[in-house]
């Protein structure tokens, strides 16, 4: 006698994701983790730009190339502006040698250009002997200022006047009780142009004087072009 016995299999139970005590699955968690990381990473990116884009502002604000451009322009103006319309002088400036730039007989209308300007002013207090205070109306000037370029540098000589920066007619470069001050390096001009012109009616300039250069920055080679216009408005005697 055989007895036989059935077997009742049952299907297993569904397995669950592991939980942590939190009740997080682990798949989740890493899902959650990696969102957070990408999250973490476009911020940094941010961050990193941000910081970037504000050191270059920053350099471009403060370095040196844009103080060298804010000395030009403050001191070519506050010079022109005190200086004697009367007797300023632009030059060509060569090997030593102060060559005014005088207009053309058969053009005395126009724009003249050159690498140096010499301004002339009066740096000291008017006539106390004169009960009204009065100027001095034999002087046109105390003092001078020459503009000029050598080589790549844009340079400042002040001294008395007179002698003043040159002969009459032009000579030599005066350097007797001279100061000299670089005012900017790598200053360059474009090809056929120079640093300095003013306008002349019927050959005499106008008192604006008008300074075109450009400033390179060695480290990287962004250039700067520094242009401005002084206008003198002292005239005497009259």
């Amino acid at each position: 006698m055989t007895t036989s016995r059935s077997a009742t299999i049952r299907p297993s139970a569904p397995t669950r994701p592991r939980r942590f005590p939190s009740g997080m699955a682990l798949v989740e968690m890493i899902t959650a983790m990696t969102a957070a990381l990408v999250l973490v990473m476009a911020v940094g990116v941010l961050l990193d730009g941000g910081s970037r884009a504000w050191l270059a502002a920053y350099q471009s604000a403060h370095g040196k190339v844009s103080e060298d451009a804010r000395t030009i322009v403050a001191t070519f103006g506050s010079i022109g502006r005190k200086a004697n319309r009367g007797s300023y002088v632009l030059y060509n400036l060569s090997n030593g040698t102060l060559t005014p730039v005088t207009a053309p007989a058969n053009q005395p209308d126009g724009v003249l250009f050159g690498n140096a300007v010499e301004f002339r002013y009066w740096d000291v207090p008017l006539d106390t002997s004169d009960s009204h205070d009065l100027m001095d109306a034999t002087k046109t000037a105390t003092a001078y200022a020459l503009f000029y370029c050598v080589g790549d540098q844009l340079r400042l000589d002040q001294g008395p006047y007179p002698p003043g920066a040159a002969p009459a007619g032009g000579g030599s470069r005066n350097t007797a009780g001279v100061t000299t001050t670089i005012l900017a390096e790598n200053v360059s001009v474009e090809p056929g142009a120079s640093a300095f012109s003013h306008s002349t009616v019927a050959g005499v300039g106008q008192g604006s004087v008008r300074l075109n250069v450009i400033l390179t920055d060695p480290q990287d080679g962004q250039t700067t072009r520094v242009t401005t216009t002084t206008l003198m408005r002292n005239i005497w005697p009259r």
